[in-house]
């Protein structure tokens, strides 16, 4: 089930203006450049920010995502055509060959359970041709991030045109590591409603990750750091035989 942030019309219709600043997908960019790859997978597109930028360097690209809400955002974009869009995850692909399968920001940790992880990983690798690669990030538990997350830091006003203000701000919830629960909401001054969304992201260890990676069947090329993160964050690239 997709987070209300990600599910509900009214919250997935302000996603976007409320985290403009996307600066995060330009690694990935990049390395569907250095990749060379024409047809990409983008697991978790959400509202379809990363999915369009690579449509319109005119590389063939699916996105899918759980939320419906999400996809209909994405669908209602200038330039949206130019994508496939499947509500749905990786475990339930419709028959697909690509060269790169991505999830970015915090699509990984936000798959919670073991074996959903595992069906995720082997999803993924089914549609990759031999010799593609699926690139995603996950943060280093040691940097325990968590710990920044709190209304004193996070909260903001955001005007946004045709909806009006909007305060947001972020709480956690609970720590059981390696799950990190926590709480965003969303105060509409349009007319009062308060929303809010909760999510719970599983924080994995680097090894962890690897001999996930290998037990599915791939090669890891490489563990990389996050431009935008830098020390906080791993960004795994796998390689299918």
């Amino acid at each position: 089930m997709a987070d209300e942030c990600f599910g509900h019309p009214r919250l997935a219709a302000i996603y976007d203006p409320l985290d403009p600043d996307r600066s995060d997908l330009d690694a990935y960019v990049e390395m569907t450049e250095e990749f060379e790859a024409r047809q990409v997978l983008d697991i978790g597109c959400g509202t379809g920010v990363f999915a369009r930028a690579l449509a319109e360097r005119g590389i063939e690209v699916v996105g899918v995502d759980p939320a419906q809400a999400s996809i209909d955002v994405a669908r209602a974009k200038p330039g949206s055509e130019r994508v496939r869009w499947i509500c749905g995850d990786a475990t339930t692909l419709p028959p697909l060959r690509v060269d790169l399968a991505t999830m970015t920001a915090n699509v990984a940790q936000q798959i919670l359970d073991p074996q959903e992880w595992r069906e995720t990983l082997r999803g993924a690798y089914e549609v990759l041709r031999p010799g593609g690669r699926l690139v995603f990030e996950t943060r280093d538990p040691a940097g325990r991030a968590w710990e920044e997350w709190n209304r004193e830091a996070s909260y903001r006003v955001t005007e946004i045109p045709g909806v009006g203000a909007v305060e947001s701000w972020v709480q956690v919830v609970e720590v059981s590591e390696p799950l990190v629960t926590f709480r965003w909401t969303y105060v509409f001054a349009a007319d009062g409603q308060v929303l809010t969304s909760d999510s719970t992201l599983r924080f994995r260890e680097r090894q962890e990750v690897v001999t996930e990676l290998i037990a599915q069947g791939y090669e890891v090329e490489g563990v990389r750091d996050a431009p935008d993160r830098p020390g906080k964050e791993f960004v795994f690239v796998a390689r299918r035989p």
